[in-house]
């Protein structure tokens, strides 16, 4: 995309100001760092090309979340059909555990964060991690903002639960 077009359309220029919080969302939905950036740059493609469907006056990081909620969903329902086999180390090379505690910690944090369901997942990171309001949240996630704050609360116990902070 040139500058020119950049420039000429400030929609364009808030989507790549939310590119990192896209980021982050799509770290969500996949653990691969790279499926997580195909994830953003399909949303990407789909939000520009559908920019004239945007409507002015509502949140635009709102709109690309649902982009990439939707897209990610659908995605997951072709891969299901399709069943490619498990994804293994295919590279051969065997990970090495870093020696620090807080990398430690942070594996432990992210692996409790993958057993989460989905839809607690979801809401955990767009509330407690990118900072979305609850109201923002019901409308990404197609819900009521009592089940965000229900999903909000159980995910946080069942994450503190995980990492052994929590009484069961």
């Amino acid at each position: 995309m040139s500058d020119s077009q950049l420039n000429g359309d400030p929609a364009r220029q808030d989507i790549v100001r939310l590119i990192p919080a896209l980021r982050a969302f799509a770290r969500t939905f996949c653990r691969n760092p790279s499926d997580a950036d195909d994830l953003v740059q399909e949303t990407l493609m789909k939000a520009l090309a559908n920019l004239d469907k945007f409507e002015r006056g509502t949140r635009l990081k709102s709109w690309l979340f649902t982009i990439m909620r939707n897209t990610f969903y659908t995605r997951s329902k072709i891969l299901g059909r399709e069943a490619p086999g498990v994804e293994e180390n295919v590279s051969g090379d065997t990970p090495i555990a870093a020696s620090q505690e807080m990398a430690a910690r942070a594996r432990e944090v992210q692996r409790a964060l993958q057993k989460l369901p989905p839809h607690y997942r979801e809401v955990l990171t767009l509330v407690a991690i990118l900072g979305e309001s609850y109201e923002a949240t019901a409308v990404i996630c197609d819900c009521a903002v009592g089940t965000v704050k229900s999903r909000l609360n159980r995910a946080r116990h069942q994450i503190l639960q995980e990492l052994g902070e929590e009484a069961g």
